[in-house]
């Protein structure tokens, strides 16, 4: 399968020079050459599946198709089959499916339809995931947000900025690993990444590919 789609961090990712798949017609860094540390892996999710929606009807909406909506504003839940929503603020929603999810699609065909007080929002992304023993180090030179002192089990959305970057970060964090996913406007995807993974080569880790997160994915071969 040829890509039709690129991640807003392509060009950085090709100057690591990683082995290249396709996951939902976007070209994935699968994984990158030599060894890397892992007291903080960066990892580019963009290639997910996501959506976006806002208005005063938004909520009800979604839940009238069994999507778990978060009672709070910005807060997160995990989807049933993968994946994750996110309330950002009162009435605006961000979905993501994890690779064989089917939320997403389910959610773009509906909105087509139209819905009275239900608006999609435009979703490019540049969507990454960190984790590692020294990931909170790594937030402590780029973010003012003590994320150690948020409890994972809140399943916190916390909206502020990183390295001069607006940013969108939830803990996903499991069996004490620290984990955490970041999303910022794809313009801006570049150079977070280049900035982060500065920090992460300096702490001891650096790049990992999409099959050291999922390792299941469904990917496709990029043809050379």
């Amino acid at each position: 399968m040829k890509a039709t789609r690129q991640s807003p961090l392509h060009d950085s990712l090709v100057r690591l020079r990683p082995e290249w798949g396709v996951l939902n017609s976007m070209a994935t860094a699968l994984r990158f050459a030599g060894a890397t540390g892992d007291t903080v892996e960066l990892a580019d999710l963009s290639a997910l599946q996501r959506s976006g929606l806002k208005g005063p009807g938004a909520a009800e909406w979604l839940r009238a198709r069994g999507i778990p909506v978060p009672e709070r504003p910005n807060a997160w839940s995990p989807l049933a089959a993968g994946g994750l929503i996110a309330r950002l603020g009162r009435s605006e929603f961000l979905i993501e499916d994890q690779p064989r999810g089917n939320a997403v699609p389910a959610i773009e065909v509906a909105l087509h339809e139209g819905a009275s007080g239900v608006y999609p929002v435009l979703r490019q992304d540049a969507a990454l995931l960190l984790r590692g023993a020294a990931v909170h180090d790594l937030f402590a030179q780029t973010c003012s947000i003590d994320f150690k002192s948020i409890p994972p089990l809140e399943r916190t959305v916390t909206l502020t900025m990183m390295i001069g970057v607006a940013v969108t970060i939830i803990d996903t964090s499991l069996d004490d690993q620290p984990c955490y996913r970041i999303w910022c406007d794809g313009t801006y995807g570049a150079y977070l990444w280049d900035a982060l993974l500065e920090i992460a080569i300096e702490l001891g880790g650096g790049a990992v590919g999409l099959t050291a997160v999922i390792p299941d994915a469904p990917i496709a071969t990029q043809p050379q």
